[in-house]
């Protein structure tokens, strides 16, 4: 559906390690940091829907966590909804959200997204990545990336331990990292690219997890991961919370909203089963979205993306339709998408520096994204930014992502 909400104000936590916060000092900061900016109180909201992907696993918390942590904050009767749709949690909320105040049902509500990876069992959160695939085909996706690296060269060690040692989902994006190398041309020193111009904007970002800029030749020379993927080439984990109150345009009216940011379009997808040289999900969420905002990609001016590995990030540059098919080497060739260049993305460091706390992702992307049209990102800041897009995908079935929703900001 196309929408017509507004984003009254934001906020969020620093990514990072956050052993001494729980879930509720998380949210709690990132829900106040958000009323204030839209400068409303709890009593405002009428409805709240609640991100997070792997609080059952990783700390217990089951049924009822978006409940758990408002009510930290005095926050209750609301009707409070759980979504739980991997990396794509937070954006998923945000999507519900848009569409109740769009269709009338509220005036003023509240997307969170909040998530705790870190744990001293290592093992626990790998689980809670491994379990975001058809568990029931577990064994058999092992054994298949295991296959898919020994036939690349890559070692007996580095082949094996996935979902162990690592997320599973490393390999997943190594695969297709090899893959397009194969199939394109592009190579390794394209991802470090990427990841090297990432660090340098999470360096101007205080809430980035990691805010060390690294050379070209400082990500090639890290510890590999999966190959070709060296550590920096893959998004760490990560505490967080990130949330947006979102407001109808009745309400943005009466606020006198001074920097209004409007939510154009919100397309959310589930993957399917289709033939490798088929348009994908992100294709086909992004196609819909640019319809119904009545923009395309040569229209957006700035861009938050999925980039939990460097290669996700240039394969997805292809599927917004910043470039063709086969060309997202060139555009990193070209500078186009670093601060000062044609399409600038993921201005915040993106999941590779800013951290990667599944559930708070996606409206840690709005947060970035509604700050740079509103002209108060800093040292970040896109000249005259008007148009932007966020690209949230979670999970993995078969050859696609389980879920992707592509979002369009205006000013």
């Amino acid at each position: 559906m196309k929408l017509d909400a507004y984003v009254a104000g934001v906020g969020m936590t620093p990514f990072g390690k956050h052993m001494d916060k729980g879930l509720k000092a998380l949210g709690g900061e990132a829900v106040g940091a958000a009323l204030s900016d839209a400068g409303l109180d709890a009593g405002d909201l009428e409805a709240a829907w609640v991100g997070n992907a792997a609080a059952g696993v990783i700390t217990g918390q089951e049924s009822i966590r978006g409940e758990v942590v408002l009510r930290a904050m005095g926050i209750g009767r609301i009707p409070v909804v759980n979504v739980e749709n991997a990396c794509a949690s937070a954006s998923t909320a945000l999507h519900q959200a848009c569409a109740m105040v769009t269709a009338g049902l509220y005036d003023v509500v509240l997307a969170l997204g909040v998530e705790k990876l870190y744990h001293a069992d290592k093992a626990r959160t790998f689980q809670a990545f491994s379990g975001a695939v058809d568990v029931e085909a577990l064994q058999q996706i092992l054994v298949g990336l295991k296959r898919s690296a020994e036939a690349s060269g890559a070692s007996a060690a580095e082949a094996s331990g996935a979902g162990e040692r690592r997320s599973m989902f490393m390999d997943i994006y190594a695969a297709a990292a090899r893959a397009h190398m194969e199939e394109y041309g592009t190579t390794v020193e394209h991802f470090a690219a990427i990841s090297a111009k990432n660090s340098y904007h999470g360096s101007l970002n205080p809430r980035a997890q990691f805010r060390e800029v690294l050379t070209v030749a400082q990500v090639l020379a890290a510890p590999m991961v999966a190959p070709p993927l060296t550590r920096p080439m893959c998004s760490p984990i990560g505490d967080g919370a990130a949330a947006a109150v979102i407001v109808s345009a009745r309400k943005a009216h009466a606020l006198g909203l001074a920097r209004p940011v409007r939510i154009a379009a919100s397309v959310l997808r589930s993957g399917w089963d289709h033939a490798l040289d088929a348009p994908g999900l992100a294709e086909v969420c992004a196609e819909e979205a640019f319809e119904d905002a009545g923009v395309g990609p040569e229209d957006v001016h700035v861009v938050e993306l999925h980039d939990a590995s460097a290669p996700a990030e240039l394969m997805a540059y292809e599927s917004l339709g910043l470039c063709p098919k086969g060309d997202g080497g060139r555009l990193v060739d070209e500078g186009a998408t670093r601060l000062g260049g044609r399409v600038p993305v993921n201005t915040s460091g993106g999941l590779l520096r800013k951290g990667h706390p599944v559930g708070a992702t996606g409206l840690a992307q709005i947060v970035e994204l509604t700050e740079q049209l509103q002209g108060r990102a800093g040292k970040r800041q896109v000249e005259a930014a008007r148009v932007a897009l966020a690209h949230n995908g979670g999970g993995n079935i078969g050859i696609d992502a389980a879920a992707m929703c592509v979002t369009i900001l205006t000013r």
